[in-house]
């Protein structure tokens, strides 16, 4: 292999497409040259697309067209809120600012990590309303300079840099595009590495490699360097390259240096698979012959939608929310507010909520898998891929768009990242009819409209689709989809009539030559809780057996609903047990009902999984915030990533496991409420060669919050609502 074609390798899993034709790998200077590129894809995948910012400074509000000009609409938009993300000027002002440092100024390499809004004092955005000046705007910037962690604060009103502190504990921060195609170049540029395939006759120019994080296992060679390893495939016949694993194969790569450090091959004897059949483009599938099961469906609404968006605060039926495109979280949603309908006043539900980390640990302890132990958001970060119209999300949705920073700086745009729209699907509210026995001639109903923000991350195989839903009862519920390809192992087997007994397979054979791993996913919500206020009370409403004295009652027992709050942190660590049944209720005991109830919300589990892992296992050790499905925790601006600030290669030492135990007060205190929803993944044969969408959710549901259902005031649909027209009916 010619090494000037090396590119030609670099087709990474989280993008449609790659920067091809690099002629450097080195970062450009950081002074402002080029004040935009436009990302079409994610974090991994850089468009050359740049262009300049236009001269004119007013904002432009956005159309609702949805051939309006991004770019201008963009480059021109002021913050209106001060939770609102930063903007390209912003991010122009801080490359300028930065420029003026040393640190930046030496002959030493870095890189920019993340660049983000750091946000104003929690006590300063609720006294905040529309028409104040905006509060100070200031930057959190995390760079990574010579192997160390510098983490710096902008103020983009002095323009000055008013903190600088280096990382206090282990790991790295989450890795850049450039870190990624640099981990790829070396091994691709490897003779030894480039032979382990053509020796199984393996078309070089059909390689498709990936960049996989390392985990960290207390080898002593590996401390102190940032590491990444690198897996290959091969694409030929098909788009779906990652049911043709070249099994064995491992490049350990030093990202700073570039350089291989070591070259495993544990799977000489085993063949890649033929990946017939397993191209799901659906152009593919058409030329096999369309099957056509179901007729095209659409929402329609003919007075046009019951939601607003302005800049970045939504409004919708009783519910008003701030969102906000984060390239680590992918969605953050803050100052959620319901209009309570007997009193026409919005009331505080949620001042923050967002996925804090995710844990996707395979359970295969193999030369070429035991390192498969992902913690997704911290490494590489959510930032979403654009959504798919008519498919990801439906005709009626409203597109959000993302704007972040590249490694040096620049600004780049993510279109398309975040949809929200109104959502029906047939189902009931509420209904009630009575029976003729009481001679009332009554049929009440209330259809079911929610309104979804969503976003879609793919992260190599994995897609994650990830709603925050909102109901007119007001409920909230957080939603995961777990979409995309399974993670596959080459096998030597084709059936399972060769596989000898005592030989275990780490997971299922889909295929031929192909074995689905047995995974778990782990994803943990930071939930900053602000019911009526922000100091609440965590309660535990335990239902126990009471039985019944001799001769009380026919009865021999029943349920009792016992309260327990909790006073510090350890009180509120619970792992859930089926048959020792809670709720769980977010309380202010400051404010009262009517009828003299603490007003709350309460969290409703979903379908969830625990680790079954050694808590002393490394991945463990990293990933303890999974040891419980729900923590509590006083709020701390700095306490917000479930694994620790800095993921990479961390040690354990920094995440929601180590804050918790130090058992601080957590009664009638600004609290953080943490959920985990997880799911165990045993493949099967219709998980291959695509996966369908598996989902869970959690509800925070009112609890004691109003005087009477909300619902109430939700109107019915009549005919004269909805547009004419000649339906086909089913009877």
């Amino acid at each position: 292999m010619e090494v000037k074609h090396w590119w030609r390798f670099l087709l990474l899993p989280i993008g449609v497409a790659l920067l091809l034709l690099l002629t450097t790998l080195q970062l450009p200077s950081l002074p402002n040259k080029d004040p935009l590129h436009c990302n079409l894809y994610s974090t991994w995948c850089i468009s050359n697309n740049r262009f300049f910012s236009s001269s004119q400074s007013n904002p432009i509000n956005k159309p609702s067209s949805p051939s309006y000009d991004r770019h201008l609409y963009h480059e021109s938009q002021t913050p209106q809120h001060p939770l609102d993300p930063l903007t390209i000027q912003e991010f122009n002002n801080i490359r300028t600012i930065l420029s003026s440092i040393p640190l930046f100024n030496s002959s030493s390499p870095y890189t920019l990590n993340s660049i983000v809004l750091q946000e104003p004092d929690k006590k300063l955005v609720q006294k905040w309303k529309q028409g104040d000046p905006l509060l100070p705007r200031k930057a959190s910037v995390v760079a990574l300079v010579k192997g160390v962690s510098h983490v710096l604060t902008v103020d983009l009103e002095t323009d000055k840099v008013t903190s600088h502190e280096t990382g206090s504990v282990s790991g790295y921060p989450i890795v850049t595009a450039e870190d990624l195609l640099g981990v790829l170049e070396a091994p691709l540029r490897s003779p030894q590495f480039n032979s382990l395939f053509t020796k199984r006759g393996v078309d070089l120019a059909e390689l498709v490699c990936l960049p996989i994080s390392s985990g960290w296992y207390e080898k002593a060679e590996e401390e102190n360097r940032r590491l990444m390893k690198v897996q290959c495939y091969s694409k030929e016949g098909t788009v779906n390259f990652y049911m043709k694993p070249i099994e064995g194969v491992t490049a350990l790569v030093d990202m700073d240096r570039k350089e291989v450090v070591a070259i495993s091959d544990d799977g000489q004897n085993i063949p890649v698979a033929n990946g017939s059949n397993t191209d799901y483009r659906y152009s593919i599938q058409k030329l096999n012959g369309e099957l056509r099961l179901l007729n095209p469906i659409s929402l329609e609404q003919p007075k046009g939608p019951s939601f607003s968006v302005d800049g970045h605060l939504v409004k919708w039926a009783n519910w008003e929310f701030h969102v906000r495109p984060d390239p680590r979280a992918g969605t953050i949603i803050s100052q959620v507010k319901v209009r309570d309908p007997d009193t026409s006043k919005l009331r505080n539900v949620m001042y923050k909520g967002f996925t804090s980390e995710l844990f996707v640990p395979y359970m295969d302890p193999t030369e070429g898998w035991y390192f498969k132990t992902y913690m997704d958001a911290g490494e590489y970060g959510l930032q979403a891929m654009p959504l798919n119209p008519l498919n990801d999300c439906p005709r009626n949705a409203y597109y959000m768009d993302g704007v972040f920073a590249s490694s040096d700086g620049t600004p780049y745009l993510q279109p398309n990242m975040i949809c929200i729209f109104e959502s029906y699907a047939g189902d009931i509210a509420w209904r009630h009819a009575e029976c003729p026995i009481t001679g009332l001639r009554v049929t009440e109903s209330r259809p079911k409209v929610t309104l979804v923000v969503r976003m879609a991350a793919t992260l190599g195989n994995y897609d994650y689709i990830m709603d925050w839903e909102f109901q007119t009862d007001g409920l909230i519920r957080a939603k995961v989809g777990l979409s995309g390809m399974l993670m596959v192992k080459g096998t030597t087997y084709e059936n399972m009539d060769q596989v000898p007994e005592n030989d275990y397979l780490y997971g299922t054979l889909l295929s031929e030559n192909i074995i689905g791993v047995i995974h778990d996913h782990y994803v943990t919500y930071y939930l900053d809780m602000d019911v009526d206020g922000s100091d609440n009370s965590f309660v535990r409403v335990k239902m126990k057996k009471e039985e019944t004295s001799s001769g009380e009652s026919p009865r021999k027992s029943y349920l009792k609903a016992v309260k327990e709050v909790a006073k510090t942190e350890k009180e509120a660590q619970i792992r859930l047990k089926l048959y020792e049944p809670s709720e769980f209720h977010v309380v202010n005991p400051l404010k009262k009902t009517r009828v003299g109830n603490p007003v709350g919300y309460k969290l409703v589990p979903g379908g969830t999984a625990a680790s079954l892992l050694d808590p002393e296992d490394p991945p463990q050790k990293r990933a303890a915030f999974t040891n419980n499905q729900i923590w509590v925790t006083p709020y701390n601006k700095t306490e917000q990533w479930a694994g620790g600030l800095f993921v990479y290669q961390s040690k354990g030492d920094d995440t929601l496991q180590v804050w918790s135990d130090r058992d601080r007060p957590i009664e009638n205190k600004d609290i953080v409420l943490w959920y985990t929803i997880g799911f165990h993944h045993i493949p099967c044969q219709e998980d291959y060669p695509v996966m369908p969408t598996v989902s869970s959710s959690f509800d925070l549901k009112p609890v004691n919050f109003f005087e009477r259902n909300p619902i109430l005031s939700v109107p019915p649909n009549f005919k004269n609502d909805l547009p004419v027209c000649k339906a086909h009916d089913s009877a």
